[in-house]
């Protein structure tokens, strides 16, 4: 596929019906749909493919919880179901594996009201986790499903088993939508292509490359899309978004790849293939160095060792930290700017963005390309929505 150094960029002026700023999760997936529809498109990245917040190490793909059913939640239920389809369809085409697993998820409740309130949530997941013939189970059990993972004594008043909840190795899902489209016809890629700005009135992107114009862009840069859409938005009061720094580990642990992932309370330890298990993350909205590990991931990888006997003392292979698109009503932010039509956001998801990408970024291309998006988002998602807050 075309590269950095092709022709078309070389030259300091590129065009393309399609413009998608921005390679990771969010960016690779429109670039898919982009390519099945057959539109005309061209991603750039600052850097290389996935070297943002989609190269972290976790890969949790958690459910809302199942109360107080919302358009919201019902969005991201359907997401996180037919995410498995695309994944094995893309694995099939590349012959490449993403990791991904419906492992389920384990949670500890230590206290006797967790106990009531998880039986509540079971009800609402009998009556709400259904896809056609498909359902999935909030369980409250007295003991955890599976021997030598967590340990019992975490769960004092039980334990939830949620089969909804899934993982995938994020840095393998890049590679696999990354070789997908390098066969691709409709769809080039430039790595190391930074985007300053816009001229909309003349729908030209000022890159480092140099100009390149465009029909529709489409900005889902993580944490740097919030700067590029302010630029083109007046009456703002606030930014539209923030970076917020995560970090997570790699432990090589000899367990089990199919145990479930166990969270409590802002803890994840996902069991990966290959005898690895990831640890995570932290929320920190405040931070002096964004790409370097302290204190706080050690902290997480105590408490993880707590609850599960086999990481005491593993080995660890690798220390991540790396910022995520928190937008300023948290929500993912979508869709088409109120006053700049051929301007689409698709950033934001903050935690949620993997186990929605793939949804999201088919809205945001069949929007960019004047078709009805086969999801109808919820209000809360849209671009318009955010830069309504921003603007209290």
């Amino acid at each position: 596929m075309t590269k950095a150094d092709s022709p078309a960029l070389s030259s300091g002026q590129s065009s393309t019906a399609l413009l998608i700023v921005g390679g990771g999760i969010m960016g690779l997936w429109a670039a898919v749909h982009a390519e099945r529809l057959g539109i005309d498109a061209l991603l750039v990245d600052a850097d290389r493919l996935g070297h943002g917040a989609s190269g972290g190490l976790l890969g949790a793909l958690m459910a809302h919880m199942p109360d107080k059913w919302n358009a919201k939640k019902q969005f991201q239920f359907d997401a996180l179901v037919s995410l498995e389809a695309e994944i094995a369809a893309l694995e099939q085409q590349t012959g490449l594996s993403t990791g991904y697993r419906r492992s389920g998820r384990l949670i500890p409740l230590p206290k006797p009201h967790l106990r009531k309130i998880a039986l509540g949530h079971s009800r609402d997941a009998e009556e709400r986790w259904i896809a056609g013939e498909r359902r999935f189970h909030w369980h409250v059990l007295d003991r955890p499903p599976q021997e030598n993972w967590l340990d019992g004594a975490a769960g004092q008043s039980g334990f939830v088993h949620d089969t909804l909840a899934a993982r995938v190795a994020p840095l393998s899902l890049i590679a696999v939508l990354a070789a997908f489209l390098r066969d691709a016809r409709h769809v080039r890629v430039a790595e190391h292509v930074s985007v300053d700005g816009f001229d909309l009135q003349r729908k030209v992107a000022k890159t480092s490359m140099g100009d390149v114009t465009f029909s529709q862009c489409i900005v889902a840069a993580g944490h740097q899309s919030f700067p590029l859409l302010e630029r083109s938005t007046g009456g703002l009061s606030r930014p539209l978004g923030q970076p917020v720094k995560g970090q997570a580990a790699l432990l090589k642990v000899d367990v089990d790849p199919s145990m479930p992932t166990i969270f409590r309370d802002g803890l994840y330890i996902v069991a990966h293939e290959g005898g690895h298990v990831a640890i995570g993350s932290t929320s920190e909205v405040r931070f002096d160095e964004p790409f370097s590990t302290d204190r706080q991931l050690d902290a997480l990888i105590e408490a993880a060792a707590q609850l599960v006997p086999a990481l005491q003392g593993a080995p660890i292979v690798e220390r991540w930290a790396g910022l995520r698109p928190k937008a300023i009503d948290r929500d993912p932010m979508v869709g088409a700017h109120p006053d700049h039509d051929s301007l689409v956001a698709l950033t934001g998801g903050f935690k949620v963005s993997f186990g929605l990408a793939h949804h999201l970024a088919a809205v945001a291309v069949h929007l960019a390309a004047g078709r009805q998006p086969p999801f109808a988002l919820p209000e809360s998602f849209l671009l318009a929505n955010h830069i309504r807050v921003a603007s209290r």
